[in-house]
């Protein structure tokens, strides 16, 4: 498997392990830690220790003819595997579109050389729901085609499924897509090792409240009344911010363990050359969101106004914050796909991603506040996630 030090992969990685499998991760150094030294902290985590024989760590360029590996070296690697590939450069920026593409698309090459070297039976290709155009209503499970998409991150993911399709028909290389939506941490237990998408969002209310709440308790005020910010008398910061979209939309939110279940049910009875969507048949409202956050965070006052914005409408300090520390998230909180998943529904019809509710939405974002949104970790490994 690739990208065994991510989000998906880190998670993937530790159940195939406690499931008795043996894997073989491809990677590489970053930071100063080479590849065997970040899976183990990530292994760490998950509290496993396993065996040598059961993980072995391959450092790898994956943009390089036979991964960048010696032949003798490259040849020893060359068994029957099943390949699962979930390396990818998640960043949004247009400013990153050349590593993103190569990444992405650019790595399919080397990788794709490598299942055939290595006669495996099927490669799993672990993409993402949004490769549809923006556009799009109604969202298949079948072959996707390029259009205007929202960032450079869906355009890379969507062009990289049409290269492994391609590829793996001219291989006669049995592939299955697997397109999972925004991923957060686990609903039973709000553990989770890394912090974006939906945390990002309550991280940015979070910092802004703290900024009223010190300028109320420790500098007078002044600021905070500019902007009609007060505390109530039973704790409440009154924290006027308006979230204007251009339409009413909705977010499709799966926790990581229905991703898992869904994916390890795939990968145990593979269907050749099949796209699965791992998504929510209940995907939540910016309504229901900012409910969620004015409860958790002890403010009111987020109104969410769908349209052009006024001509005359001049955002407040916390408004502009705001929405300067959600640019590149933005288009998702007006985002209109939906997704169909009967292939889904046909191999695992009994898994079923949970309605994102209060009391889940409250587990999962505990957790991020006590390891400081992953700055430190409650086992006391104290590193911090990339």
């Amino acid at each position: 498997m690739t990208g065994a030090t991510g989000f998906l992969g880190s998670h993937l990685m530790a159940e195939l392990l406690r499931r008795g499998h043996a894997v073989l991760a491809l990677g590489r150094s970053a930071g100063g830690s080479t590849l065997q030294e970040r899976i183990a902290r990530q292994l760490d985590w998950f509290g496993l220790q396993p065996a040598s024989e059961q993980l072995q760590c391959v450092e790898a360029d994956l943009l390089k003819p036979h991964l960048g590996l010696a032949p003798a070296a490259y040849r020893a690697l060359c068994r029957p595997a099943t390949f699962v590939h979930l390396a990818s450069d998640t960043r949004f920026a247009a400013a990153n579109r050349a590593a993103s593409l190569a990444t992405n698309v650019g790595s399919l090459a080397a990788v794709l050389d490598f299942a055939r070297d290595c006669s495996a039976p099927f490669f799993h290709y672990v993409s993402t729901a949004y490769v549809f155009p923006a556009e799009s209503a109604l969202c298949r499970e079948e072959p996707v085609a390029l259009g205007e998409f929202a960032n450079i991150y869906e355009e890379s993911k969507a062009r990289a499924e049409l290269e492994v399709i391609s590829r793996c028909r001219d291989l006669a290389l049995p592939y299955s897509i697997l397109r999972p939506s925004i991923v957060y941490g686990d609903c039973q237990t709000g553990r989770s090792n890394s912090f974006t998408a939906l945390y990002h969002h309550v991280k940015a209310l979070e910092l802004i409240r703290d900024i009223y709440l010190n300028d109320l308790t420790n500098q007078g005020g002044a600021k905070s009344r500019l902007s009609g910010i007060e505390r109530a008398p039973d704790g409440t910061l009154k924290l006027p911010l308006r979230i204007v979209l251009p339409r009413k939309g909705h977010l499709n939110l799966i926790p990581i363990d229905f991703f898992l279940a869904a994916t390890l049910q795939i990968l145990s009875a593979p269907r050749p050359d099949t796209i699965y969507h791992l998504t929510s048949r209940t995907p939540s409202t910016m309504e229901e969101l900012a409910s969620f956050c004015e409860n958790f965070l002890g403010i009111e006052g987020i109104e969410i106004c769908y349209g052009a914005e006024p001509g005359n409408w001049r955002p407040n300090p916390a408004e502009a914050l705001f929405n300067k520390l959600i640019e590149p998230y933005r288009p998702y909180l007006s985002d209109t796909r939906s997704f169909d998943s009967a292939n889904l529904d046909a191999v695992a019809p009994e898994i079923v991603a949970p309605t994102l509710s209060y009391p889940i939405f409250e587990r999962c974002m505990r957790y991020a506040v006590e390891v400081n949104w992953g700055a430190t970790h409650r086992n006391g490994s104290g590193f911090p996630v990339r």
